[in-house]
């Protein structure tokens, strides 16, 4: 008896992770699969041009030239947008007359990894429901067939249109008066391309630190975190910046400390871009975001007779829901702003070129703004993990642990223990990992559950 194509589904691997196709380059990301994905994302697109742009990884430059002859032969015509951040390349993809675009990038996982990222002819990454689709013509190998073979270009103007573009969202004269001074730690990564010089433009003073691009990144690894930028803090206080900001690897990522060198999540400081937001350019505004961000947010759309909408975590939900809402404002906890005006997708120099326009605007520090918001406790730790059935088996003890208020399922479980405690714990999309976040207007209760949690899940691996 034949297997129903749900079955089969089911049994074959998925491609598609939380954000693209990733995996360790010449292991489970090979010549040979990306040369078959590349052909079933030509199917997909239909019609080129596709612009193809990639991020510093030494296995980059190869899989970006690969990409481009494999859409060649399949008929598409393509144009090499070379090194440039991912919101760079999407807002090319949808504002510059492509079909669709293609990021070589795997963002913040280890220098080992890479992967591709497809975009829509819309500038945001394909929705959840056109990657089954691709992936259905990847595994049964039906290309179409597109006639000829298309040609390649380069198209060297992207970087400066797309600065363009996110300079004519802020008031530039107003920042300029204020000649901000601003740490920028670039991570060893793409952004170094855009970055400085969207701040330069605006007229800071701009301190950069691992500004040279290495696909190694040595300095503190590919994703910035609380505790790997003490350097950047450090240097916010030695040089009196009025804040620092730090990106991920491919520049679609922010995290920022503010002028006391104090580091915040991404949730807790785009809060303060969405506060500033509401208050003016977008009264009344819905905000989309995962289920696993800080309830700062939810207080401050409150506040702003707005409301949040909640998704599955990973940005290409918030950015098909923004879509689909046709909402202008959204974000992640780990430092993802996407702010639609410009394009519905995760934009690190669009959230500093907006931490700027506030700061401008209020004529208050940056440390000042973060101390009007709700205040709460963060926690946010992972865990190696062997294998899916593990995560399976450790979210269901943690649902069946003790006597929550409730449990949400949207994504793993978000436990809550009261109605401003809530712990969630997820496998990730993109590594072998299992995610926990926590949060409380209570230290105590929060160090106390997260410990509790932490030996739970510690039990089951």
């Amino acid at each position: 008896m034949a297997a129903s194509e749900n079955e089969m589904q089911t049994a074959r691997p998925r491609l598609f992770g939380t954000n693209g196709v990733r995996g360790v380059y010449g292991q489970e990301l090979t010549h040979d699969l990306v040369i078959d994905f590349c052909y079933a994302m030509a199917t997909y697109f239909g019609r080129g041009p596709i612009v193809i742009g990639y991020d510093g990884r030494k296995s980059s430059p190869i899989l970006s030239r690969l990409v481009g002859a494999t859409l060649n032969s399949a008929g598409l015509d393509t144009a090499n947008a070379g090194l440039v951040p991912t919101p760079c390349l999407q807002y090319a993809a949808k504002r510059l007359g492509y079909s669709g675009g293609i990021m070589i990038t795997a963002s913040h996982n280890p220098p080992q990894y890479n992967g591709i990222k497809p975009t829509a002819p819309d500038g945001v990454e394909i929705s959840r429901e056109d990657e089954l689709k691709v992936e259905d013509v990847y595994y049964s190998k039906k290309f179409a067939k597109i006639g000829g073979t298309g040609r390649d270009s380069v198209d060297d103007s992207i970087v400066n249109r797309y600065i363009g573009a996110v300079l004519s969202l802020v008031d530039s004269d107003r920042i300029r008066k204020r000649k901000f001074t601003v740490a920028m730690d670039t991570g060893n990564g793409v952004q170094a391309v855009a970055a400085p010089l969207i701040a330069k433009n605006l007229g800071c003073k701009v301190v950069v630190i691992n500004g040279n691009m290495d696909g190694e990144f040595p300095a503190r690894g590919s994703e910035p975190t609380p505790d790997n930028l003490g350097v950047l803090a450090e240097t916010v206080r030695s040089a009196k910046a009025d804040f620092g900001v730090a990106y991920d690897g491919d520049g679609d990522r922010s995290i920022f400390c503010d002028d006391t060198g104090a580091i915040y999540m991404g949730d807790k400081t785009g809060a303060l871009f969405v506060r500033y937001l509401l208050a003016d350019r977008h009264k009344g505004s819905e905000v989309v975001c995962p289920v696993n961000t800080s309830l700062v947010l939810a207080k401050v759309a409150e506040q702003a007779g707005s409301r949040v909408v909640y998704t599955r975590v990973g940005s290409v939900e918030v950015s098909r829901e923004m879509v689909g809402r046709k909402c202008p404002l959204g974000l992640e906890e780990n430092g993802g702003f996407m702010y639609g005006a410009l394009n519905e997708v995760r934009d690190g120099v669009m959230a500093t070129a907006l931490a700027l326009d506030m700061l401008a605007a209020s004529g208050t520090s940056f440390s000042q703004h973060i101390a009007q918001l709700p205040k709460t406790f963060q926690h946010k730790s992972k865990f190696a993990c062997p294998s899916r059935e593990v995560v399976d088996k450790v979210v269901q003890a943690c649902k069946d642990h003790g006597s929550p208020k409730k449990i949400e399922t949207l994504d793993g479980a978000k436990i809550w223990i009261d109605e401003e405690t809530w712990l969630m714990v997820r496998p990730s999309g993109t590594e072998p990992l299992i995610r926990m976040y926590a949060e409380s207007t209570d230290k105590s209760l929060l160090d106390s559950k997260v410990d509790e949690y932490r030996r739970l899940v510690q039990s089951k691996m």
